[in-house]
């Protein structure tokens, strides 16, 4: 395969350098396009992307706002990361789990330590967690992954595991299918070429072809719903956000199915890496701008939110377009159960528990939302696309939201959330245009408040 077929370098200059030229009429004309919610075009993405003026800029956030509404609502999807390992054999610059940085406390979970983390996770109030471990093909390999995601399956009430993981043969990615992950996810961190082979001095992540090519093995293994992003700040965003943005387009052309999610990490300090700074510093404002585009050119992708931006920021970002966030994170193994900052991948700004973000969330009229419900149900891959593109996927989002915060309200809410939880939920109840769902959905409301759990459509 060659790989210069998914990612163009020189086609995406063009576009770049071609989208400086754009006048304001051509721009407005864009940003009203995108309103019909159908996505954008690589083109039309780049012309946004050079956005600098302040109305345009009002006007693309405003835009962004009404299609995450339409399309998703005003759900705010939540999960937890859960780091198996820190333990890596690649010396990324620009992480602290590299290998050269002598100074980490190194440390991979058993089994049992794994399913402590996750008994804690579950103690918060989560439903939801992303697996992440170092890539060490000694320690971290399939199987680990694998046994962990079965145990915990088996033994704690998490109902959806989704992997961040290095690639792998297809042969491996069937064991992750039969383990039932729910979405693959896999970063390019950059990908401009030339500054990936400066990031990645040693280790198996070297391989740019292989780790781009990732997505297409799982595919070929069964698994069809996958994630995918750039480390922000690596390289000129406007490069990555369009590569990432051509890589989504070559991946629905060839198999009808977009990535399910993108995530938008910025670069944040670590202990023991590589850089001494921010290679490409972005302001809030182009982060801003970062996600606007995403949104109005995939509108059906879901936009991942971490800890890693400070809270004031995270709760504005709430209504430009994300659609999931983690709340409480730990990005060290055990950080559960134990506080080992000299362990972490990277510093997270957003300190504050899921309880507060819930109230948070719900302050600012979102409604939170663990919902496992379309991975159990088989509504991923071009089933979930053909839903989310035609904006029909809220009519089983918005009862499941409800039902799964009521879960949370009944089990682990202090007070004032449950408060706070309770009016979102008659609000949001009334919203439900079904009435055939809105009946069924107030009496599962009812047999949550009697003891049921686990209850979706």
């Amino acid at each position: 395969m060659n790989t210069h077929d998914i990612i163009n370098e020189e086609k995406i200059n063009e576009y770049l350098e071609k989208g400086k030229k754009a006048s304001k009429e051509e721009i407005s004309a864009i940003i009203k396009k995108a309103r019909d919610c159908y996505g954008l075009s690589l083109k039309e993405a780049a012309i946004l992307l050079q956005i600098e003026d302040e109305n345009l800029l009002e006007s693309l956030f405003d835009s962004a706002r009404f299609i995450k509404d339409k399309i998703y609502g005003n759900r705010i999807v939540i999960f937890a990361p859960l780091y198996t390992s820190n333990e890596c054999t690649n010396n990324c610059l620009y992480c602290g789990f590299r290998s050269a940085n002598k100074e980490l406390h190194r440390r991979t979970l058993s089994k049992e330590e794994i399913v402590a983390e996750a008994k804690a996770i579950e103690n918060i109030g989560h439903k939801r967690v992303l697996l992440v471990c170092g890539e060490d093909p000694k320690k971290t390999h399939v199987d680990h992954i694998t046994d962990a995601v079965g145990a915990i399956y088996k033994d704690v009430d998490i109902r959806r595991i989704n992997v961040n993981a290095a690639p792998m043969s297809v042969e491996d990615f069937k064991k992750l299918k039969k383990a039932g992950i729910g979405t693959f996810q896999i970063f390019q961190e950059t990908y401009h070429r030339e500054t990936y082979e400066k990031m990645h001095e040693a280790g198996f992540k070297r391989d740019y072809d292989y780790r781009l090519t990732a997505i297409e093995r799982a595919f070929e293994a069964g698994i069809d719903d996958f994630g995918i992003g750039v480390l922000l700040g690596l390289y000129d965003y406007k490069f990555d956000v369009l590569a990432t943005l051509m890589h989504s387009e070559y991946m629905d052309e060839k198999y009808n199915v977009g990535p399910h999610t993108i995530s938008v990490p910025r670069l944040r300090p670590a202990l023991g890496s590589g850089l001494s700074e921010t290679p490409y510093p972005i302001s809030d404002l182009e982060f801003k701008k970062i996600i606007s585009v995403y949104r109005l050119t995939v509108p059906y992708t879901g936009i991942i939110l971490s800890t890693r931006e400070a809270a004031s920021l995270r709760d504005e970002l709430l209504s430009l377009g994300v659609s999931q966030i983690s709340a409480g994170s730990k990005t060290n193994p055990g950080g559960y159960e134990e506080d080992d900052r000299e362990a972490t991948q990277f510093q997270t700004s957003d300190e504050r528990s899921l309880d507060e973000m819930l109230q948070v969330v719900c302050e600012q009229g979102h409604l939170p939302s663990f919902c496992t419900a379309c991975y159990r149900a088989n509504r991923t891959g071009e089933v979930f696309m053909e839903l989310a593109k035609d904006a029909h996927i809220h009519e089983f989002c918005q009862p499941n939201a409800i039902l799964t915060f009521k879960e949370n309200l009944v089990q682990f809410a202090s007070d004032q959330t449950k408060e706070k939880g309770e009016k979102m939920i008659q609000k949001e109840f009334e919203k439900i245009d079904d009435e055939k769902m809105k009946e069924e959905t107030l009496k599962r409301l009812k047999r949550i408040e009697n003891g049921e759990r686990d209850l979706y459509f």
